[in-house]
């Protein structure tokens, strides 16, 4: 991928976003959770777990334990989130249910196993009390232990994330905080009802830095009521202040008909496609003059942090959790709506709260959902995947590793690759493909080639705009 791209290398010929600003997914998955079947139940779940848990395996793996609970509602989130400001009513049957589905997952685990990453995220894992984040931790470790040099990750509100819960997570073995920010203009933070001001979130930065958390990620997004690129300019200032590891650039998603909340944004405040794409060409171009390497899909990363790293070696992966250098690692989830991803196989847990401690109260796994990969959906998932993550595919590789032909096998979607190549979006030479810069920006529009569900679900409105 090209990291050593100038920053006039991201900037968008308008012609160009008029044609390829269109619905597409996100590829969080693939495939994606809207093709997964209602069919895929806790006996399949099971069945899944046994069959990629010999006895003696020592595999590492990774764990998300969702937490959704929230004191108010970002009115633009997305998330499975619950709205809940007497906590002492919710947290401990929610705590208790998590505690359950820990040790049906036990059982299901060879018991030579260990977590090498675990990320907690919402909802506000920090919703938690100190003590419940302690008792939680202690749990887990407990069934599943601790792999040497684990990476032990958590999203926090610096709205409601005090020093003891600071204190609490590193005690637990944390080591990575990742955190909504958005915009720190007040108006943009009054039309999306989530007030948090610089001060805070720079104080909550220096304390983590200063109990010894080794990373820091903030999330931003662009295409939010009242923004300008005035007004993002001088939150990408109060960045620079931040000095964060990562950043995570986001494009709103307005879907109101999928998130009701949504609803409470005026459509009338929101910048137009033009004023969104300059905020994020300012934003690229203001990351790359500060070093940043722009990693993928919205992500950016210092030169010597472990996802640039990786991604020159070309060993770079993409889970539910996001960016991970740990190619191959099952993913485990806990919590309501959490989502596993076992040997390329996906599972869902129920999304409801209620429903879901009722399953576990009974003993059971709580599957909603899930998903047995075929052969060509492996293949086809490897393919985008190479593309999000390390912006070059080796047909030769493809082929030995899925036993053929690539560009027999292909043939349709190597000729639908022609106009991209033609715009600029990836270069396409003899056995191979490269992502370009404008690719970068429009990595959905690549993806969206390979999958062989799409045509089926564009009829349907399901997905966000590309840009």
């Amino acid at each position: 991928m090209a990291n050593s791209a100038a920053s006039g290398d991201y900037v968008l010929p308008r012609e160009l976003l008029q044609r390829y600003a269109k619905p597409g997914p996100r590829y969080t998955s693939y495939p994606t959770a809207p093709v997964w079947s209602d069919s895929f139940d806790a006996a399949e779940a099971r069945r899944l777990y046994a069959q990629n848990n010999p006895a003696d395996s020592q595999a590492p793996l990774a764990l998300y334990a969702h937490i959704p609970f929230c004191t108010s509602l970002c009115w633009y989130c997305g998330c499975h989130v619950k709205i809940e400001r007497n906590k002492a009513k919710v947290t401990g049957p929610y705590l208790q249910a998590l505690r359950q589905e820990l040790a049906l997952l036990r059982a299901e685990l060879a018991p030579g196993r260990q977590i090498s990453q675990m990320h907690w995220g919402g909802g506000t894992p920090t919703y938690l009390s100190p003590e419940d984040i302690s008792e939680l931790t202690a749990s887990i470790v407990a069934a599943i232990p601790r792999a040497e040099g684990a990476e032990f990750s958590i999203e926090v509100d610096p709205r409601v994330t005090t020093d003891e819960h600071l204190q609490a997570l590193r005690e637990s073995g944390f080591n990575r905080l990742s955190m909504g920010v958005q915009d720190f203009n007040p108006q943009v933070q009054a039309a999306v009802h989530r007030i948090q001001p610089f001060e805070k979130t720079a104080e909550l930065i220096h304390n983590a830095r200063k109990r010894g958390f080794v990373s820091i990620n903030i999330d931003l997004m662009y295409g939010l009521p009242h923004q300008s690129v005035e007004s993002f300019a001088a939150t990408l200032d109060q960045v620079r202040e931040l000095d964060p590891d990562r950043i995570a650039l986001f494009h709103y998603a307005h879907v109101p008909w999928l998130k009701p909340a949504q609803k409470l944004i005026k459509s009338e405040d929101l910048p137009d496609t033009e004023s969104k794409t300059q905020i994020f060409e300012l934003a690229v171009a203001t990351f790359l003059a500060r070093g940043y390497r722009y990693i993928g899909m919205d992500h950016f990363a210092k030169p010597d942090d472990e996802l640039t790293l990786a991604q020159q070696a070309g060993s770079l992966r993409r889970n539910f959790m996001g960016y991970t250098t740990q190619a191959g690692v099952d993913l485990y989830g806990l919590g309501v709506s959490s989502i596993s991803e076992i040997d390329g196989h996906f599972v869902q847990n129920l999304r409801a709260i209620p429903d879901y401690e009722e399953r576990l109260a009974a003993g059971q796994l709580p599957t909603l959902r899930g998903m047995w990969l075929s052969p060509d959906d492996l293949l086809r998932k490897a393919v985008i995947e190479e593309l999000i993550c390390n912006g070059v595919l080796d047909f030769a590789a493809i082929s030995q590793r899925f036993a053929i032909d690539f560009e027999n096998y292909f043939a349709a979607e190597l000729q639908a690759c022609a106009p991209l190549a033609e715009d600029g979006l990836i270069a396409l030479n003899a056995g191979q493909i490269r992502v370009q810069p404008r690719g970068q920006i429009l990595i959905r529009n690549v993806c969206m080639i390979w999958d062989a569900y799409l045509q089926a679900q564009q009829s349907k409105q399901m997905f966000s705009q590309t840009l």
